[in-house]
């Protein structure tokens, strides 16, 4: 264990407290063991007839007979968490209201951190040519060559190409395998900071010089990088690091999608010279046990991941990029539930490190911090090279003569029709997955709904079931009605993604067709290579959800078709206005990313809607500037606190009556100045058979509202089936 020399150290025997990652509120008291130990450093601890990881997070509290006080089992051999670690963890706690002990359990999610340093066997392509190749063995070759010489556990390899562990050992046995001794976690290849990068157009070199200077300080500061889609924005922030990197800092990038990162690491190795560490749901166990481990050391420079890589345990964390920032997939809202981006300036801060958002279409708290001054901003006039904005364009659906069911307008089908005819790629793009969204019986009119969830089931021609996207209960589709029991009345309403397709299919017979959704059992990896293909040409019409929207760049595409731009204004979300204009306009921005200038068309009912007139008119800063103003004027974030309260149990009247305590009895929160509003039933008044019930407190910017909270939570004691959920600043109010 490496032992920091600004760490305390308790002695043999001294009373120290332990925080450990089981559902206790509270820290443990235990003996130091023999030899003593460091503040931080990891340990297994007895806890009843078990054995589990904790941290020393200071001294023991005493109060009892010390004679019972139990002795830490060992220390394990993993760098100490450092107190800027320990603070971040106790911070975001505090601010999330979450236990601390979750908190340590998003820190520590790697596997085998208890286990000693060991050696494992790994494969790696051999040298001798198979006489006689199989389907099994081509696969295992395959996969392989596809990572680019990463090697694999046997278990890993075999899983991955879908064959047992016997064909591993006789590829091994013909020399085309070869089976290596490696120790379980090894530091990654260096990166090389001095390596040329791109040319950058001069508004490149004017931004990538900002950051530079900024990470250069080893101050705390967050930068805004806006620049329009297609600018340029990955190049200018890949500066950034290579300055980080200079310094023998620690660099993280985070990614709001897994389909982005395969991508990504090919940028950072052409600039780079390696492969950086990564960090998500689709690395293996292996990986993620040696990415903790060498963050740790320092035997990783840069880490790329999801917004989860944000606990893992930097040595010298030197700059955070969060890129799409406006993302709402960096809001975690299940366990502790908090916003990656905010979480990413509150580490940064106290890491003395740099943060840049990058963005072409930001968070309105970010545009608003930026605009106060409290962030920097840098912004990238322009494509990079020739490409230009595309034309942006606006398709009245009302005075279009639509065909029943069809959602392609006769205006739209002849854009497309002309691409097709110049052999350019066009995108029809639709937010809603499945065939259709609704599934009805046109004899009684009822609706298929899920069993256990207030949602309708949603029809997935694809797999031939119908799906809850609530709790992911599936059906067959059915043939008779639920309700009735009438044949051959049920009928899909609405379309979705694969519908589209359907009607494409139709309107474009000799097209090639793709669909991106993120139904698609794909790897990350499978996912990139579907991707290559079409940006080279392989299809014609692409057809996608809003995974298609995040940072893929498709040359031959110059025309997109946004099939519903309606969809997103509907309802009482106070984003909804700014969540449409970043979808819409990142849905655009895939449009004329080359040398010819491409084209966006908008469906809409409402074409004088005004988040559909600052689309058009390219009026960005005005639109912020306008819901800016109006949600200061209503008190809401970013210029006021809002906090989510859902309650939820399988008895509706004794969760509401929970609810309605709460709400009477709030007079700590009416002290602060703060409001409550509700109860009323959530938006989906029923998951996994559970009735939720919200309520809703708003309070002035300056109000520090986490003591009243939690004092308000603590005053009633809930019911055994009943569960509470704290979400501040909520992003989403379903």
């Amino acid at each position: 264990m490496k032992q920091p020399s600004e760490l305390s150290y308790f002695d043999a025997g001294s009373l120290i407290g332990v925080l450990t990652d089981q559902p206790l509120d509270r820290m443990l008291d235990y003996k130091a063991p023999k030899g003593g130990v460091f503040l931080g450093a990891f340990v297994e601890v007895p806890l009843g007839p078990r054995k589990v990881i904790g941290v020393v997070w200071g001294s023991g509290k005493g109060g009892y007979d010390l004679a019972k006080t139990r002795t830490v089992s060992r220390v394990l051999d993993l760098s100490p968490m450092r107190s800027e670690m320990r603070q971040f963890l106790a911070r975001v706690a505090d601010y999330t209201l979450s236990p601390l002990n979750a908190m340590l359990r998003l820190a520590t999610r790697a596997p085998g951190l208890a286990d000693p340093p060991s050696m494992r066997k790994v494969y790696a392509l051999g040298e001798a040519a198979l006489k006689r190749e199989t389907a099994a063995r081509t696969r295992v070759l395959d996969v392989l060559r596809a990572h680019n010489g990463l090697r694999f556990t046997k278990k890993e390899l075999a899983d991955l190409a879908s064959v047992t562990g016997s064909v591993v050992d006789g590829l091994v046995k013909l020399g085309a395998l070869l089976e290596l001794e490696t120790p379980r976690d090894t530091t990654y290849p260096k990166l090389d900071p001095m390596m040329a990068g791109l040319q950058l157009s001069d508004s490149q070199k004017s931004g990538s010089e900002a950051l530079r200077i900024s990470v250069a300080t080893q101050k705390y500061a967050t930068t805004l990088l806006k620049g329009v889609t297609g600018s340029g924005k990955t190049e200018v922030y890949l500066e950034a690091v290579a300055e980080c990197l200079k310094q023998g800092r620690q660099a993280l990038v985070l990614l709001p999608e897994i389909a982005l990162t395969v991508a990504f690491l090919d940028r950072v190795e052409k600039r780079f010279g390696a492969r950086p560490a990564e960090w998500h749901s689709g690395v293996t166990m292996t990986e993620r046990r040696r990415c903790w481990r060498m963050v740790g050391e320092g035997g990783a420079q840069l880490v790329v991941g999801a917004r989860s890589a944000l606990y893992l345990p930097f040595q010298n964390l030197g700059l955070i990029v969060v890129d799409e920032e406006h993302d709402t997939s960096y809001k975690q809202e299940e366990g502790v539930f908090y916003s990656a981006r905010d979480m990413a300036v509150l580490r940064a801060s106290l890491n003395n490190a740099s943060v840049v958002l990058a963005s072409a279409t930001p968070a309105l708290e970010t545009w608003a911090n930026a605009a106060s001054g409290k962030y920097a901003r840098v912004d990238l006039e322009g494509r990079f090279g020739v490409a230009e904005l595309p034309d942006m364009k606006a398709i009245d659906l009302r005075a279009e003569a639509m065909e029943p069911q069809s959602w392609i307008s006769p205006t739209l089908v002849h854009e497309v029709q002309t691409r097709l005819n110049k052999g350019e790629q066009s995108l029809l793009f639709i937010n809603r997955r499945g065939y259709a969204p609704v599934t009805v019986c046109r004899a009684c009119g009822y609706q298929v709904g899920c069993d256990d969830c207030d949602a309708r089931m949603v029809e997935h021609r694809f797999h031939g079931q119908l799906i809850c996207h609530q709790c992911g209960k599936t059906q067959p589709l059915p043939t008779a009605c639920p309700n009735c029991d009438v044949e051959g009345r049920m009928a899909a309403v609405g379309p979705g993604v694969e519908r589209l397709e359907e009607e494409a299919t139709r309107r474009f017979p000799d097209a090639r067709i793709a669909v991106l959704s993120s139904d698609m059992a794909l790897t990350a990896r499978a996912l990139k290579e579907r991707i290559h293909t079409i940006a080279n040409g392989d299809a014609d019409i692409i057809i996608g959800t809003q995974m298609v929207a995040k940072g893929h760049n498709f040359p031959l595409l110059t025309c997109v078709g946004v099939i519903d731009a309606d969809l997103g204004l509907q309802g009482g979300d106070l984003r909804a206005a700014e969540h449409s204009f970043q979808l819409i306009r990142q849905v655009a921005g895939r449009s004329g990313r080359a040398q010819k200038r491409g084209v966006a068309y908008i469906q809409t009912h409402q074409p004088d809607h005004p988040v559909i007139q600052a689309i058009l008119e390219g009026e960005e800063e005005a639109f912020w500037q306008a819901e800016a103003d109006q949600r200061r004027m209503a008190g809401v974030p970013p210029y006021g606190r809002l906090a989510g309260i859902v309650l939820s149990g399988p008895d509706l009247k004794v969760v509401f009556d929970v609810a309605s305590y709460l709400s009477r009895n709030a007079q700590g929160l009416h002290n602060i100045g703060a409001e409550v509003f509700g109860p009323a039933p959530a938006p989906i008044a029923r998951v996994r058979g559970r009735h939720r019930v919200r309520l809703l407190v708003k309070a002035e910017k300056t109000i520090h509202i986490q003591p009243a909270l939690k004092a308000w939570r603590n005053s009633v004691k809930l019911p055994r089936d009943v569960r509470m959920q704290i979400d501040i600043d909520p992003q989403s109010f379903y």
